[in-house]
């Protein structure tokens, strides 16, 4: 199902337009695989990969499960489409990466640190450093990720049996990250329509803001 993007060759090398060439060496052959679900899966929701060169697109199953290859430069943004509903995620190298109301609040507070916003980090990651940087770096997207949960714990009052979101394999409608997902929409922090309400975006826009890379 999935379908690689062509890298475009720069004497032996890939390039990235303002960015330059990376060496061959660079691209790498990665494997990754997740969830996308808001407490429901996302079933057959398209779910695109663009990454600091490259990209695929592929489409999850009933369960909102996707698996996939690609050849790509990493850190790669991930996207996921279903009916009404977007949902953000990132991949800094390979393996699991879920996409859910979680990891799209926490790609606000990452783009926040970084004095933007999450369409932003899609459209311009193949041509800005600063965001490959840390999109890439495992410690800043990890620490990303605690400060989702420690922001939702105390504005909603709830404690996520799941704090590693992003790379926890989950089956939805099992204890776990889903069942983190239904305890969020039941305090208000997702929506009906599955995408995190306004006002826990605007919490960790406000939080990245504060704490800039």
């Amino acid at each position: 199902m999935a379908s690689l993007a062509a890298l475009s060759a720069c004497r032996g090398s890939v390039c990235l337009g303002s960015e330059g060439c990376f060496d061959d060496g660079d691209v790498q052959t990665i494997s990754l695989s997740g969830t996308a679900a808001t407490g429901r899966a996302l079933a057959s929701a398209t779910i695109h990969f663009d990454c600091a060169a490259g990209g695929a697109a592929t489409v999850s199953d009933i369960g909102g499960n996707y698996r996939l290859m690609l050849d790509a430069v990493l850190p790669c943004m991930i996207t996921a489409t279903a009916g009404g509903t977007t949902l953000h995620s990132l991949a800094f190298a390979g393996g699991t990466f879920n996409v859910t109301p979680e990891t799209d609040l926490m790609l606000v507070y990452l783009a926040s640190q970084l004095g933007t916003d999450t369409a932003h980090l899609v459209a311009d990651l193949p041509t800005n450093g600063r965001y490959q940087q840390a999109l890439g770096s495992s410690a800043d997207v990890l620490a990303a990720q605690t400060a989702v949960v420690s922001n939702l714990r105390q504005r909603y009052n709830v404690t996520l049996t799941v704090p590693s979101f992003l790379t926890t394999p989950f089956t939805v409608g099992q204890a776990g990250v889903d069942s983190d997902l239904d305890t969020l929409a039941r305090a208000g922090a997702i929506g009906a329509d599955g995408m995190p309400d306004p006002a826990a975006v605007s919490l960790l826009s406000q939080a990245g803001a504060a704490n800039r890379l």
